[in-house]
């Protein structure tokens, strides 16, 4: 889920230009939806499971706006970008990739536990396991920290899956990096990890010019997630200070990132985080993000000062998690494609 792309869309109004002509066959088969109803109907029992998982739990469902006046300022992401017109004129909103800031601004207020199952929006997302609108489910739990959220995530995936014995590993980041391609990611220089794509036989690796976060998600990416989750889950967990993203750093001979994510058979499913709650340190990420993005020529999108407004309130200790549904539909389906578990992809929306 981590793709970049110029975002920036804005409604057209609807047209058929000659250059999109088809035959008639093609039209016709573009009507039907790409998921069979039999998974259709898997869908709507998965959702049904979920919202049974957590109201037994004890946590509140709730919604929170598909559109913002701020987006995340995180340079793998793009937002999508609309314009409302009004009597004053028209604004810019985005489509939010996450509804993360707004339910954090819930918990601020006193919500308690809560979760969210939505549609989300991602620029450049288009793949086998990727599309640009996808379905998320999130959930935060005030007074717990990551490891706590990882044995609920697990006990939901089971339940998800009806698979009450799947099994559980737990690995952190570092000990990955040592374990498979013998190199410590908190002290490889740049060369070093280049040397390791190389040797790992990732050919194009050469000719590309990344910082050491961008060296390690390429073997993370490219040659160790493959292996992560192969007959039950795969925590990934404690990553380096530099990818903590909106994670609490915990101090020591090894600062880590308090974060985690979920893999099943290869499958990244879920990103989670002992959250970050002062708002001064998560105004410095994203100023930085912002230089970043400033200097890989990328939109600047407006932060978030409503959400900083509610970590600068108080908001409790806590932990949180997104989870994407249309890939756990996948992996309970056996399908190996996402639209495959989709009613209409966005070609055919």
């Amino acid at each position: 889920m981590r793709r970049v792309s110029s975002g920036g869309v804005r409604p057209t109004p609807i047209s058929d230009p000659p250059s999109r002509s088809r035959d008639l066959a093609s039209l016709v088969e573009d009507w039907r939806p790409a998921a069979s109803l039999e998974r259709i109907r898997a869908r709507a029992d998965l959702l049904g499971r979920v919202r049974d998982f957590f109201a037994a739990a004890g946590v509140m469902e709730v919604e929170t706006p598909i559109l913002s006046r701020a987006a995340v300022t995180d340079p793998a992401l793009a937002s999508l970008r609309t314009s409302i017109e009004g009597p004053g004129g028209g604004r810019h909103l985005y489509l939010h990739t996450s509804p993360e800031f707004p339910m954090k601004r819930l918990v601020a207020a006193g919500s308690g536990p809560i979760y969210q199952i939505c549609k989300v929006f991602r620029g450049g997302e288009r793949g086998r396991r990727h599309h640009p609108e996808f379905s998320l489910l999130e959930w935060y739990r005030p007074g717990w920290d990551h490891w706590r959220l990882m044995d609920e995530v697990a006990d939901l995936v089971r339940t998800i899956l009806q698979r009450p014995h799947m099994s559980e590993e737990r690995i952190g980041y570092r000990e990955l990096f040592m374990r498979e391609l013998d190199l410590d990611p908190w002290c490889a220089d740049t060369e070093t990890l280049r040397r390791a794509a190389l040797d790992v036989g990732l050919a194009d690796a050469g000719h590309l010019d990344l910082d050491r976060d961008g060296w390690l998600d390429l073997l993370l990416t490219h040659r160790l997630e493959s292996g992560l989750g192969r007959g039950g889950m795969t925590f990934l967990h404690d990553y380096p200070p530099s990818q903590a993203a909106l994670a609490r750093i915990r101090p020591g001979e090894h600062p880590a990132g308090e974060r985690f994510e979920l893999y099943i058979e290869g499958i990244e499913l879920a990103n989670g985080f002992h959250e970050l709650t002062d708002a001064e340190e998560q105004r410095r990420r994203f100023m930085a993000d912002l230089e970043v993005r400033r200097e890989l020529g990328l939109p600047e999108p407006p932060i978030d000062d409503a959400f900083l407004a509610a970590l600068a309130s108080g908001m409790p200790d806590c932990a949180g998690v997104a989870l994407g549904l249309d890939r756990l539909l996948m992996i309970a389906v056996g399908g190996d494609h996402i639209d495959q578990v989709l009613t209409f992809p966005v070609e055919r929306a």
